[in-house]
This record gives structure tokens, C-alpha cells and sequence, in this order.
């Protein structure tokens, strides 16, 4: 962390921001458009290969999160043509046509996926909570946490994250597995989250937290 950082946090430590959350008993990942879009050749993808990193991370989580038996729920953005059913958004971000229906750039890589019998929601914002049955199927499952990982963090992570405290659930964060095209921006918004909505924690302390005691 660089003097700079530090100061910062403390800062807003000093005022009452960057309190914990903790995990609860039933923490469930939600892998938020790790999609073709942000990688290889994705009309998303960067030049540094952070969505690849990203990616590797989520990878390694929710194959943690697997063997520990705990929930993994996907989301995918799925559009109408001419993005008319994502009103606004598709209007401020042309790019979102790479989502309109039978686009190959929607569809998962090769790992992570879902596998059978593993949920995926269809959204056409940025939330996957918003207008989705997430929390819904969330609650149903017995879950009190969602670890948020996935693209883009200044966007559909955040939103998510910041939803999920919203909606009654334990925010976390797992720094390493989400992935943005400026790595300013991706700290700046990592940092936010940490000090207002979420817990931002470390690829390892995320798996701590899935492999505790207590899976079902």
C-alpha cells in the first residue's frame, strides 16, 4: 500500500467510514459477466490483461466455493435488439449491442461456467439485482453472504455489491477477481466499496471464508 493509499484510508477511517461486515454462516459466489466480451479479442478486453488475471482468480474461488459446497449463481447480460429493454443504459453505452441476443461475446469461457444445476440470471442493467430473482433464489437457498467477483468493477460489480448490502445480504468483495479496464479505476472503486458497502478482501481470505467449517 503507498503512503498515499494509506493516508487516504486513514482518513476516512478517522470520519467513520471502513467498518467490517464479516462473513456470516452461508456465503454464496455470484460471478457477475465473466463473459467473451472482456476477453481474447472482446470488443471489452484490455491490453494489460487484467480481465485474464481477474479471470484466473475467479476461477480458482469458485472452484474453492465448489468443493466447499457452498452456492455459485451466474449472471449474464442478455439484451432485446436495439437494446430496447435496456432503456437508457444502452443508449449512454453503444457498446452494450455486443450483448443483443445470439451474440457470441455474451457466452461464458471455457472456466469458469456454470454447470449443470447452477443458476443463472439474465439481466439487462447493471445490478444483477435489479428487475432479476437473485435474491429471491438467494433467500430460498439459505444464503446470509454474497461474494461478489467478476466484470467490470467500476460497473456491474459495484452495482451489485452495493445492491447486495441493499438487499439485506453480507457484502464481500474478492479484490483479485474483479476486473476493469483502468487500474486507477479499478482501485478507486475497490476502495469505495470497502469503505461504504462491502468488505474488499484478498483472494486467499475470500477462500478462507468459503472452506470454514460449517459447508454444507
Amino acid at each position: 500500500m503507498t503512503t498515499q493509499t494509506s493516508d487516504r484510508a486513514s482518513d476516512y477511517a478517522s470520519v467513520g467510514f471502513a467498518g467490517t461486515i464479516g462473513c456470516g454462516a452461508s456465503p454464496a459466489v455470484v460471478v457477475v459477466d465473466v463473459c467473451l466480451a472482456y476477453l481474447d479479442e472482446g470488443p471489452f478486453s484490455d491490453a494489460h490483461g487484467r480481465f485474464e488475471e481477474a479471470r484466473s482468480s475467479a476461477e480458482r474461488i469458485i472452484d474453492a466455493a465448489r468443493a466447499a459446497g457452498r452456492p455459485v449463481v451466474f449472471t449474464r447480460i442478455e439484451l432485446a435488439p436495439g437494446g430496447v429493454d435496456a432503456g437508457w443504459f444502452a443508449v449512454k453505452v453503444p457498446g452494450l449491442v455486443a450483448f443483443e441476443q445470439d451474440s457470441p461475446y455474451a457466452d461464458f469461457p471455457k472456466s469458469p461456467a456454470p454447470l449443470p444445476g447452477e443458476v443463472v440470471v439474465t439481466k439487462q442493467y447493471a445490478s444483477a439485482f435489479f428487475g432479476t430473482t437473485l435474491a429471491s433464489t438467494l433467500r430460498a437457498l439459505g444464503v446470509d453472504t454474497t461474494i461478489v467477483l467478476g466484470f467490470s468493477t467500476s460497473g456491474c460489480v459495484r452495482a451489485t455489491a452495493l445492491d447486495a448490502t441493499q438487499h439485506g445480504f453480507r457484502s464481500l468483495v474478492a479484490r483479485e477477481a474483479c476486473g476493469d479496464r483502468d487500474a486507477g479505476v479499478n482501485d478507486a472503486n475497490l476502495f469505495d466499496l470497502d469503505a461504504k458497502y462491502a468488505d474488499v478482501l484478498s483472494e486467499a481470505q475470500i477462500i478462507e471464508h468459503l472452506t470454514a467449517p460449517g459447508a454444507p
